[in-house]
């Protein structure tokens, strides 16, 4: 545990000026849903060329099942009519989407095929480290069938004030990767880039407290325990693109073999979503 421990220390103590900066510009990047949390527009980041990613097109998520009307107005005038839903098949079941009339609607349950139990998350909570395996190698084999439609869909959507949203359950670590590769696509620093994934940790504090505080009945932990096993921390994120680098040689390759975005795409990618 304390290697865990000093491990998220010393990884957060790397870029604390890049997470302060993203969490003080949330209010122009965080939209205030009353059904929904982590609902962020991830535009406003400079890319490393000089560019920005364009505001209210591209948008990120938790579950989106408990919208309200209120919320549903919200999503109305961001045009969110594309939506990608990382989550498994009965994962999505048990809690359906509430959507826009006439929007296309993408499930992409790879790598999420069971609803873990509260005795299976026990069990992986147990392994203190098992997030990293959820980042790292052993997932590989799922990521290219989980983000191919999402940029599909970005290569796709229209060149005007069309929005995609898309989203998980906790919208922390599935849609964490994608942003990732999103932010990334778009010449994205890295440092901007693991600053905007670890501000969940943030973002979903007060509703992981609660969920946390379950697991310890489950579990036998602490709450303090099971807090730093979850939290987001960059090792995480550097595990994926190692994983990625060490499969096909570098990023560039896996997104064009796996996600369709070769040099032509990404350089659409940038028009479309960068000014």
């Amino acid at each position: 545990m304390q290697k865990v421990i000093r491990t998220f220390i010393l990884c957060s103590l790397l870029s604390p000026l890049a997470v302060n900066a993203q969490v003080a510009d949330s209010l122009s990047r965080v939209v205030k849903m009353e059904g929904a949390v982590n609902f962020r527009d991830i535009g406003g980041y400079k890319t490393g060329d000089g560019r920005e990613v364009i505001k209210n097109r591209i948008f990120r998520a938790a579950d989106i099942s408990r919208l309200t009307d209120n919320d549903m107005k919200k999503m109305e005038e961001r045009h969110l009519y594309t939506v990608i839903d990382f989550r498994g098949t009965k994962e999505s079941a048990a809690a359906p989407d509430r959507l826009l009339p006439g929007t296309e609607y993408i499930l992409c349950p790879a790598g999420s095929d069971n609803l873990p139990t509260s005795k299976d998350m026990a069990g992986m909570l147990k392994d203190k480290n098992f997030l990293l395996s959820m980042y790292g190698a052993p997932s590989m084999q799922y990521y290219g069938e989980r983000y191919r439609p999402l940029f599909r869909e970005l290569l796709e959507l229209p060149e005007t004030e069309a929005g995609l949203l898309y989203h998980c359950t906790g919208g922390r670590d599935r849609t964490g990767m994608a942003t990732a590769l999103v932010l990334y696509t778009l010449k994205v620093p890295m440092e901007t880039i693991e600053a905007d994934f670890v501000a969940s940790n943030i973002y979903l504090a007060s509703q992981n407290k609660t969920m946390y505080k379950a697991m310890t009945d489950a579990t036998g932990m602490t709450e303090s325990e099971i807090v730093e096993i979850m939290k987001l921390r960059p090792e995480l994120l550097r595990s994926f693109f190692g994983a990625i680098k060490e499969s096909y040689g570098s990023v560039e390759n896996f997104l064009e073999k796996e996600l369709g975005v070769g040099a032509e795409q990404q350089a659409l990618l940038i028009r479309k979503f960068t000014k």
